[in-house]
């Protein structure tokens, strides 16, 4: 249920069982609220007078006045306290009644009426109350239980004030503490996110966007481990781009990096998702081929070859293919020089070559 569909009673768990026991804490009884009601019919006489008196003294009060600033919010002020004081003299503390205060309180929190403020204005309406009551009313007797029995309706109406205003406060440091949560996670969102970026670019090539060297010897040394591990077969390609030096002379730096960009979609898209394509620097390129042998790596060789000859006929790709276990395993060093030599002895081939061995 949102707060908008229940009472302020409901929303602070006063039941009837609850009003009841203010009441008895505060010694005010049944006996107590007929003595006051007795009074109604000279408290509706001289309702106006009071109110008016009430507001010359409290507007006398910079602070208040402040508050209050402007005529039309007094009339209103008055006729709400009209209310207020002939409510005090119905002779019942009911739910209803109790729900009026603890409005009452609520929109003295919301105004900014601070609790020193609203206490002088209850000590200044209780004395002129007190001394209406005291000319009129020539029993002493009656009078002082009288008195006795609207001071202890003041200090429970004040109780019920005062709930409104804790309340009040407690629900703005819950909606703090969770804007503060909130933002505090958003944060922690964006830097995580930003962290990722940071560790993504730290480990991508800025030209081709494939991994970097040093990201591929981290991938290198993980998935020759877990090969060991699980006692499977790893490939390593070692490929480079010939005559290189040759394409960005005649044709250009621009023409040589979009080259080297073609070249790593092509490595992407001829590679599974757990494999990883990586330039090892310059124009050189290697594949890592987890769970894979020798002749399945060769074949992924020429779907690359393929797909680099349909968009540059006149350069050409020179690979080297490495396998790497199942009963015995090359270390990170020895795969990498092993693959590059074979790069090289493809080398010795005209166009787009692969060379692998038995290993």
């Amino acid at each position: 249920m949102k707060p908008t569909d229940s009472s302020l009673l409901e929303q602070m768990q006063i039941s009837e069982v609850e009003i009841q026991n203010r009441m008895a804490l505060l010694g005010l009884d049944e006996a107590g609220l007929d003595l006051i009601a007795k009074q109604r019919g000279l408290i509706e006489e001289e309702v106006d007078s009071i109110v008016n008196r009430f507001y010359e003294i409290q507007t006398e009060v910079d602070e208040i006045a402040s508050l209050i600033g402007d005529t039309e919010t007094l009339n209103r002020l008055r006729a709400a306290q009209r209310r207020y004081i002939t409510d005090l003299f119905l002779g019942v503390c009911d739910s209803d009644y109790v729900n009026n205060r603890l409005r009452i309180g609520m929109v003295h929190k919301r105004i900014g009426v601070e609790p020193k403020l609203y206490l002088s204005a209850v000590s200044t309406l209780k004395d002129l109350l007190f001394e209406l009551l005291s000319h009129h009313l020539k029993d002493t007797q009656q009078l002082a239980a009288t008195l006795a029995a609207l001071d202890k309706l003041f200090y429970f109406d004040t109780t019920l004030i005062f709930d409104t205003y804790i309340a009040s406060l407690v629900g703005e440091i819950e909606l703090a503490k969770r804007k503060t949560e909130d933002y505090a996670k958003s944060l922690e969102q964006k830097v995580a996110e930003r962290t990722r970026q940071l560790e993504k670019q730290t480990r991508l090539d800025g030209l081709t966007g494939i991994y970097n060297l040093r990201a591929m010897q981290d991938i290198l040394h993980r998935e020759l481990l877990v090969a060991q591990r699980r006692e499977s077969k790893l490939c390593l390609v070692y490929i480079d781009l010939d005559n290189f030096k040759q394409i960005n002379d005649s044709e250009g730096h621009l023409k040589g990096d979009e080259v080297l960009k073609c070249v790593a979609k092509i490595l992407l898209a001829s590679i599974r998702e757990v494999d990883a394509a990586c330039r090892y620097g310059g124009d050189e390129f290697c594949l890592i081929l987890p769970d894979c042998d020798a002749d399945n790596a060769y074949l992924v060789c020429q779907k690359v070859i393929e797909n680099f000859l349909q968009h540059y006929q006149d350069f050409s790709l020179s690979m080297g293919v490495v396998q790497t276990g199942p009963k015995s395993y090359y270390s990170d060093e020895q795969i990498i020089k092993l693959a590059d030599e074979r790069m090289y002895l493809a080398k010795e081939q005209a166009g787009c070559s692969i060379y692998q061995a038995e290993n």
